[in-house]
C-alpha cells in the first residue's frame, strides 16, 4: 500500500463504489474507489493488518505534520494497491455491499460467473477467507448445473482459479464441462494448453486422445498446436496403433469363479471370444469393430465390453466359441466386470502414451 504516483490522466471515481460517506479512498489501476474501513476490515482480511500497520508508523513516525492528509483521506492522495485489477475490486466491494437477494442470484443459474471468479481471486489474495469459500461454492454450483452454458475463454478461468484456490470440487466440474466439449470436438486445442500448464491429467490424456483421432492434417494446421505438441500427438498415434495391434490377443484377466468346475476352459473361451469380438470380419456387432479407427483403442474397447455385456445378458445371438466351449454363467458374469475394468484402465492411462519421444 503506497501513495499514487502522478499520472498523465486523473483517476476517475467508481459509479457504484465511491460512497458518499465513505471513508477511506482507494485507487486501483486509474479507477478511484471511496468505501469504508470497516468494511475493508471484515473477515479478518489483509487489510485489517494493512491498516493496523499504517496506523502505527503514523503514529510513530518522529516530526510528522500534523496538518498533512493521511493516505487515504483524498482523492488527491489515495491508498494505492498495485498489482490488483479494477473489476476485481470491484467484484470485492459487490460482495460486501450486496442486498440479500442479490447474493442469492449468485448461488443460482442466473449467476454472473465472470463476476463470481474476480471475487475469488481477489478474496483469496486479502484473504477474505468466507468470501472466498462462499464464491467457490457458488461457482461450483453454477459449473454444476447441466443446463449451464460454456464459454471456452470463462472455463479456463475458472479451471485455473480452481487450481490457484486448491479447490477441489470447482475443479472436477470444470473438467466435466472440458470433457463435454471435448466430445463435441470443440476446443480441443484450448484444452490440451489448460491441461499441460496446469498439469491435469485426466484432462491432458483425453484432449490429446481427441486430437489425435482429428488426424495428423488437422494437428498440422491448428494454430494453436506447437511443435511439441504435434510431437506428442504422433507419439500417441504410434503407440496406440501398437497396442491396438495387440489387443485380440490380449484379453482382459478373468478370475474364475469358485462355484465353476471347468477350470481353465472358462478362462480359454473368454480370450477366444475376445479375439472373435476384435477381428471379425462378419456382419453384425463384432464387425463393428473392425471399423473403428486403427488408432482407437478406446473405442475397440467399449465396444467390446458392450458385446461382452449384450452376449451375457442373452441380448444378442450366441457367438460361435469353436472348440473352446461355453462360459459358466458367473465366470461370464466376471468376464463382463474384467471388459469393464479394461475400459477403466485405458481411460486412466491415455495420458501414458503421448510422451515426447517417439
Amino acid at each position: 500500500m503506497m501513495a499514487a504516483a502522478p499520472s498523465e490522466s486523473p483517476p476517475t471515481r467508481h459509479p457504484t463504489y465511491y460512497i458518499a460517506d465513505g471513508n477511506t479512498v482507494l485507487q486501483v489501476e486509474s479507477t478511484l474507489f471511496k468505501v469504508h474501513r470497516s468494511m475493508l476490515v471484515k473477515d479478518k482480511s489483509t487489510f485489517e493488518t494493512m491498516f493496523s500497520l499504517e496506523a502505527y508508523t503514523q503514529n510513530t513516525e518522529a516530526g510528522a505534520s500534523l496538518s498533512q492528509t493521511s493516505e487515504g483521506e483524498s482523492d488527491e492522495n489515495p491508498i494505492l494497491l498495485q498489482g490488483d485489477k479494477a473489476d476485481e475490486f470491484s467484484a470485492l466491494m459487490w460482495s460486501l455491499y450486496s442486498l440479500p437477494y442479490e447474493i442469492a442470484i449468485a448461488m443460482n443459474g442466473q449467476a454472473n460467473d465472470i463476476q463470481l471468479i474476480r471475487l475469488a481471486r481477489i478474496s483469496h489474495k486479502y484473504q477474505f477467507r468466507s468470501t472466498e469459500s462462499w464464491a467457490l461454492a457458488a461457482l461450483t454450483t453454477f459449473y454444476n448445473s447441466a443446463s449451464t452454458g460454456t464459454l471456452v475463454q470463462n472455463l479456463v478461468e475458472v479451471t485455473e482459479l480452481s487450481v490457484f484456490c486448491d479447490c477441489k470440487t470447482l475443479l472436477d466440474a470444470a473438467v466435466v464441462k472440458w470433457k463435454r466439449l471435448i466430445m463435441e470436438g470443440r476446443a480441443v486445442a484450448v484444452a490440451i494448453g489448460v491441461a499441460e500448464r496446469l498439469n491435469l491429467r485426466a484432462l491432458f490424456g483425453l484432449a490429446y486422445y481427441s486430437m489425435m483421432l482429428k488426424g495428423r492434417e488437422v494437428w498440422d494446421s491448428d494454430p494453436q498446436l506447437n511443435a511439441r505438441q504435434r510431437v506428442r500427438l504422433l507419439s500417441g498415434h504410434y503407440n496406440l496403433i501398437r497396442l491396438c495391434e495387440g489387443l485380440p490377443t490380449s484379453a482382459p484377466r478373468l478370475i474364475h469363479d469358485h462355484s465353476c468346475v471347468r477350470k481353465g476352459k472358462c478362462k480359454n473361451a473368454f480370450a477366444a471370444l475376445w479375439k472373435i469380438i476384435l477381428t471379425s470380419k462378419e456382419g453384425g456387432l463384432a464387425g463393428q469393430v473392425l471399423k473403428v479407427q486403427s488408432a482407437d483403442l478406446l473405442a475397440k474397447v467399449m465396444l467390446a465390453e458392450s458385446i461382452v455385456r449384450a452376449f451375457s445378458e442373452g441380448t444378442i445371438p450366441a457367438i460361435d466359441l469353436y472348440e473352446s466351449g461355453e462360459m459358466h454363467e458367473k465366470c461370464l458374469q466376471n468376464a463382463v466386470h474384467a471388459t469393464q475394468e479394461k475400459v477403466k484402465e485405458v481411460q486412466e492411462n491415455l495420458a501414458d502414451w503421448f510422451s515426447d519421444v517417439v
